[in-house]
């Protein structure tokens, strides 16, 4: 199962989008009327999530719950996301609706947060022969760079939902 940041979008539809530790999207999910119980079987259909996201400067209850039963980092923008960057972040997938949209870009937010981070973990697994997605998802979970390859042997333990 592979390691991924998740988007929120909570109301009466709720959505998620699901993206890879490379920032493509890999799930994307819309329900009315979901509760906590749908969201979390539809983020452990998709992977292991390392980042949980919303699109408000002040995280949602349902946004700080999830981060919570993952025991994954809590991701807010510093500022609520615009419409207008929200249409620019939904333009290259398939959002079908505003909700789907709106995770779309608090997923992209988290990633492009971590971004740099991530690309330096990739290159120094890949120097090391560690796993790069073990790697990135402890450099998430607050490790640098070179402690989550130092430490690699004990990543089990620290990235498991």
């Amino acid at each position: 199962m592979e390691h991924i940041i998740v988007g929120i979008d909570t109301g009466k539809t709720s959505a998620i989008a699901c993206m890879d530790l490379h920032g493509s999207i890999k799930a994307l999910s819309t329900a009315k009327s979901a509760g906590i119980p749908w969201l979390v079987e539809e983020i452990r259909k998709a992977g292991i999530p390392v980042v949980i996201s919303g699109d408000k400067k002040k995280s949602q209850e349902t946004v700080r719950k999830l981060a919570s039963i993952f025991n994954c980092v809590l991701f807010a923008p510093k500022e609520d996301i615009k419409v207008k960057r929200k249409n620019e972040d939904a333009l290259s997938h398939m959002a079908h609706s505003t909700h789907e949209r709106d995770a779309i870009s608090a997923a992209k937010a988290a990633y492009n947060r971590y971004s740099n981070k991530l690309n330096q973990a990739e290159r120094l697994a890949k120097l090391s022969n560690a796993d790069p997605e073990n790697i990135k998802a402890m450099v998430i979970k607050k490790y640098s760079v070179y402690e989550a390859v130092k430490n690699r042997k004990n990543v089990g333990r620290f990235v498991r939902a």
